[in-house]
């Protein structure tokens, strides 16, 4: 399970414990009434039907609100099932009438505020109203032997208090779940971007690479056909030319591919950061304020893309530290994460081996293991100046 899949079922609960209060509550409610001796059954009995029918319609409610959809039928239905038991069972606040603040919890999300409002308002005057009518039944009755001026004054303040309190808790909750998927949409959104970037690029890169190779190709092939009838020797060079062509566009086409071309390290350092950003990895980024010494910018940048790509595939890392520095004895790369697994430290895939290999090629080496803090460290040194 994802943390956004988490964050939706932490929502769901929190949504959801208005209703199991709800229980908590008519059961309180039961048993008070039971021990005095002033337990209705063939009152409670329909009211724990519609109670439970209401029960089974709020989870499909909070479903839709979760799925940014209001469902109006269903609440209006749950409404009458709420309203039906408040007044089978007794609707004061401290009993049975606490499932219509159960209903008002779900009535009021993903609406309007002025809505919600209004809303929130119907509730306390139904509540209160129809706790007044049936008075005598009151809890507070039973427990502290008000009058019915007391009694509809506790009733007005405690309905008053959940009115004004449960359904903008609630709707801070849904808001805070909203602004998470957008946020989850967002980051989905910069992720594609950042891969159609990566594509323009590479498709760039091909066009500068073999682009000119296979425009000379097709400007002397024409050539050496106009050629063949006139100067044979000559078309015969033209033809040369071209087989020589051919084959160096096919190794370049080769090396752009396997990424064993001439890499930008300014270009290849700000995308990959831009992957780990869309992929909510913070990046940081400590170059060195000179120019670095020739040749190691493009072994860097390989290295660079072949780290991250580890980072991405082998970890569950909230951050990434890209460091590069260089003296007059050697230059080093330095990438480091928080999310660290066992098997990178046995496991370097062949992403990293061939990173070894094109390191070793120029006299450099590379290391990646779990560091002291934690943290994965992924390092690469070149003695300078260069071997290779």
């Amino acid at each position: 399970m994802n943390e956004f899949e988490r964050a939706r079922r932490y929502t769901w609960h929190v949504l959801i414990s208005g209703i199991a209060a709800t229980w908590v509550v008519i059961a309180i409610s039961v048993g008070t009434r039971l021990e005095e001796g002033l337990l209705n059954w063939w009152r409670i009995v329909p009211a724990l039907i519609a109670a439970v029918a209401f029960t089974w319609l709020c989870p499909r409610v909070i479903r839709a609100v979760l799925d940014r959809r209001y469902p109006t039928r269903l609440v209006v239905v749950a409404a009458v099932l709420a309203l039906t038991a408040a007044l089978l069972g007794g609707p004061d606040p401290t009993g049975w009438g606490f499932i219509l603040v159960a209903w008002l919890s779900i009535a009021t999300l993903h609406i309007s505020r002025r809505a919600s409002l209004l809303v929130a308002a119907g509730t306390w005057t139904v509540g209160v109203a129809a706790a007044s009518v049936t008075w005598r039944d009151n809890l507070f009755v039973i427990g502290l032997e008000l009058s019915s001026g007391e009694v509809l004054f506790l009733n007005a303040l405690v309905y008053g208090v959940f009115c004004l309190v449960v359904p903008p808790s609630n709707r801070l909750w849904v808001w805070i779940w909203m602004l998470a998927e957008e946020a989850l949409k967002g980051r989905e959104a910069h992720t594609k971007l950042a891969l159609a970037e990566e594509r323009l690029r590479f498709a760039r890169d091909l066009h500068d690479l073999v682009g000119h190779q296979l425009s000379a190709i097709a400007v002397k092939t024409e050539l050496a056909v106009r050629l063949s009838d006139v100067d044979g020797e000559a078309a015969k060079a033209e033809m040369a030319e071209v087989n020589t062509l051919t084959r160096k566009a096919l190794k370049e086409l080769r090396q752009a591919v396997r990424g064993y071309r001439e890499l930008d390290l300014a270009a290849e350092v700000n995308s990959v950061k831009g992957v780990l950003e869309a992929a909510g990895v913070r990046c940081e980024v400590r170059l060195p304020y000179r120019e670095l010494p020739p040749g190691v910018a493009p072994v860097f940048a390989y290295a660079v893309r072949e780290a991250v790509t580890n980072v991405l595939k082998h970890s569950t890392a909230t951050f990434c530290e890209i460091t590069i520095r260089f003296t007059e004895q050697e230059a080093e790369l330095s990438v480091r994460n928080d999310g660290a697994a066992r098997r990178q430290a046995v496991d370097l895939g062949s992403g990293l081996a061939g990173m070894s290999e094109r390191l070793g090629a120029v006299g450099g080496r590379v290391t990646a293991a779990p560091a002291a803090d934690g943290h994965f460290l992924l390092t690469a040194v070149v003695s300078l100046p260069l071997t290779g």
